[in-house]
């Protein structure tokens, strides 16, 4: 099977049992990646870059996927997205106000998850669970929900004082997290450092959600690959975790790296 197209960040579902399934799109066609994992894949970089917003060409790619002008002025690409404390949308300043106020101004969820050690994070309550897969956490928990971004932003700056706000992918990828977390004890541990200011944003809810990866070998050594260094990766597909593609002698490839990077893509 072959397909070509331009790379986007791998879509996901959480089946019943808990397990991820992978969904990779290339030119409007979607390939269930769930079901090749033992087959041999081939990717094939085409000397070309489009825009995830615009879709113009770009010799590079800024910010995960945007061309130099959209990464300047996007929403998508403003500051909040990587800094949410520093979102401006509540007091009515924003690059795409209409924007803001479908994506920066609705509920938002402080979290606690594992996913090569325990990290504090923000999302919009709509990406719960994507964005605890995204990052190829084993575990997650809602610990505080505010009406904004910003205010968000404002309790995940505060928690990093005590909790790490950044995955360690080499250690999430080899599936060598503590699996014996007590995310309950964690969430109370956060609840202990909250000033009185946030505790009117306390999520009460303590279901912890449990998350599995179609992932038959995990790498021992990790030989990670981009198209910025290589034109052509190929390996036998042992798995997926995070946005990671797994090779069954440790090849990883990070496909949102690259998002809008043409592609040939190749199964066997």
């Amino acid at each position: 099977m072959i397909y070509e197209g331009n790379l986007s960040k791998m879509r996901t579902e959480l089946d019943d049992t808990h397990t991820v399934h992978y969904f990779l799109f290339l030119n409007k066609q979607s390939i269930h990646l769930n079901e090749h994992i033992g087959k041999n894949i081939r990717l094939t970089y085409l000397q070309q870059i489009n825009c995830i917003r615009c879709g113009r060409k770009t010799k590079k790619s800024f910010g995960q996927g945007f061309c130099y002008p959209c990464f300047r002025d996007a929403p998508e690409a403003d500051q909040c997205i990587i800094h949410p404390e520093l979102c401006q949308a509540h007091l009515g300043i924003s690059r795409d106000m209409e924007w803001s106020e479908q994506h920066c101004l609705q509920p938002h969820f402080v979290y606690i998850a594992n996913s090569g050690g325990i990290k504090v994070g923000v999302t919009r309550a709509t990406q719960i669970p994507t964005r605890w897969i995204d990052q190829g956490a084993v575990q997650g928990i809602r610990i505080a929900q505010t009406p904004n971004r910003h205010l968000a932003g404002k309790i995940e700056v505060f928690l990093k004082q005590y909790f790490a706000d950044k995955t360690n992918w080499q250690r999430m990828l080899k599936n060598t997290s503590n699996t014996n977390w007590d995310l309950l004890a964690e969430k109370e541990k956060a609840f202990s450092f909250f000033p009185e200011e946030f505790n009117p944003y306390r999520f009460t809810d303590d279901t912890i959600t449990e998350i599995k990866y179609p992932v038959t070998q995990y790498p021992d050594k990790i030989k990670s690959f981009t198209f910025d260094k290589t034109d052509n990766i190929n390996f036998t597909l042992a798995g997926i975790k995070g946005q990671y593609l797994i090779g069954t002698n440790g090849e990883v490839i990070n496909i949102r790296r690259h998002n809008g990077y043409l592609v040939k893509f190749e199964i066997n």
